[in-house]
Order: C-alpha cells, then structure tokens, then sequence
C-alpha cells in the first residue's frame, strides 16, 4: 500500500510548498490537496510539482458541477505537463448543501451526472476528440485538446454503490473520506472490483483517506479529530459510511496510537484491499512530527 500525506491547504502558498518538501524528505510517495473555496487545487499542484520533484500529487477531490469537463480536462493536463506525469486527478460531486448552496447549481441525478462527465472528460484526457449529448451536460469539441501531456489517472469520490459502480466502469479507481477499515473491505472494494471487471478493466486503485495521529495520548488525539473534522459526521454520503462502519463520528475511524498501533491499522487497510493510505495529520508540533516519521518511513518501504 502506497502511503501519501493529505495537505493543509488553508495555509499561504510558501507554506505548503513546505509541507510537500518536508512529505518529500520524509519518504511519502505522494501528497494530496481539496478543492473547497481556498487555493486552485489543480493551480496549486502545478506550482508545488514545479518547485519539488520526486513525490506524486492528487485531487481529493475537484468537484465536477462548477466545472465542464472541456475546461477540467484542460486544466488537468495543463498541470500534467508541468510536474512531469505526477498528477492524479480525483474528482467528485461534492455535497447537496455546496452544490445547491453555494453555487446555485442542480444536485440531482448524481450517478447519471458523474457517468456522463466521465463520458467526457476520460476521452478528452486521452487526447480524443469528443461528441455528447446526455441528460446532464453536452459537449462537441472541434478536435483534441491542444495541451500534450499523458493523461492522468482519474480517481472518483464513490462511496455508495451507484458511484462505485460508475467509478469500476469509467475510472481507474476510487478515492475515499472518513471511511473506515470495515466499510473499505466489505464494501468498496469489493463493489469497484466487481464493476471493473465486469467491464473489462484491471484492478482498480482504492484511496483511502482519513485521519492520523501517532502518540501517546490517544483521548486527546481522538478529541482533537471530533473537533476539527466534526462537519463530516454530519453530511450524509459520510455519515452513511459511518454508519456501516458503526462509527458514533470521525473520531471513531481515525488512526490514532503510538507507531505499534498505527502501523497495524494501516496493516489492516491494506490487507482489506487498499491500494494507497492518504494520512490527514490531525496533531501539531512533535505529534505531527512522529505522525510524518511514521508516514515516511512506511512511504519508503
């Protein structure tokens, strides 16, 4: 299993452009950004794959409404071509109350909509042209896209079936959040690899995210995650995940004790079919030190 380090991206640009030297000298394979309402993720990426070689970078996740697949796929190959076939692209539907909220757009139908993206932007990334017209979004490109670069990876946020299924047909996988050991073995590995194979397509790469912390306190650890990641218990597509797992909150799947125990959790992923761990460090000063040691040393094996 492939280990990777989830990025503070609510930090100056300097700042992560630090994280990812520090994840970089630490061992890590790869470092991951969101897209929320903060730095262009794929913007961010270019810039940091420019200034630090040698560790691959992902999406987790760009959300797919704002953005037509025409223009992602620009951008996506855009930042390919900058850090040298690093990028993987993972990408989502984002949340009803984002969605709708915030930027005013349609929720509905979300397993048709991500099909239909797919339907678009995968092609585009493999320097296709591209002719479409569903009941979500339309498209009619006058050729490829000027940008050369190899296509990415794309990864899809698919926790519940339907998404599962749609990522094992179209992407090279699935990338998940707050979703726990459990879940991840009886559930979204074996729903995507069923839906990969049955559509021909080899194994695909299941990313798993969530919450770390090596230490010896674990109480205050898992206190500290029930704070800060306490939103997430709360929006449904993760609160259902939650729920398989029989998790009360987010503090319930992170991976938290001393380098023993953390190992062996992340031991216990893998063996359950995850292809990559992505840690999001929930600890500061010489917590988050030993959590990236231990990252690092588990990247380099």
């Amino acid at each position: 299993m492939r280990i990777g380090l989830m990025l503070d991206v609510d930090k100056p640009l300097d700042d992560v452009v630090a994280q990812v030297q520090a994840a970089r000298e630490a061992g890590v394979g790869s470092v991951w950004c969101s897209q929320i309402f903060g730095l262009d993720a794929l913007t961010l990426l270019a810039i940091v794959g420019r200034e630090v070689p040698g560790i691959g970078l992902g999406t987790a996740v760009v959300p797919v409404q704002p953005r037509h697949p025409i223009v992602l796929a620009g951008q996506a190959l855009t930042t390919q071509a900058a850090v040298g076939e690093r990028l993987t692209l993972g990408i989502g539907l984002s949340h009803q109350v984002v969605i709708e909220g915030v930027f005013g757009l349609t929720f509905d139908q979300p397993a048709l909509r991500m099909r239909e993206y797919l339907s678009v932007l995968v092609p585009l990334l493999a320097g296709e042209q591209v002719a479409f017209q569903g009941k979500t979004l339309r498209a009619s490109t006058i050729g490829p896209l000027g940008v050369v670069a190899p296509a990415p990876p794309v990864l899809v946020a698919a926790l519940g079936p339907a998404m599962l299924r749609v990522a094992g047909h179209l992407a090279a996988g699935t990338v998940t959040w707050m979703t726990g050991p459990a879940t991840v073995e009886s559930h979204i590995v074996p729903t995507i690899t069923a839906a990969a194979s049955a559509a021909g397509r080899s194994a695909p790469k299941v990313v798993v995210g969530l919450p770390v912390c090596v230490t010896d306190d674990a109480a205050a650890a898992r206190e500290l995650v029930a704070k800060v990641f306490a939103i997430y218990g709360q929006l449904p597509s993760y609160r259902a995940m939650l729920d398989r797992e029989g998790a009360a909150g987010p503090a319930d799947v992170a991976i938290v004790g001393d380098e023993s125990q953390v190992r062996g959790a992340l031991e216990r992923l893998a063996a359950g079919g995850a292809t990559d761990f992505v840690g999001a460090i929930a600890a500061t000063g010489k917590e988050r030190e030993r959590t990236l040691e231990l990252l690092g040393e588990l990247g380099r094996r």
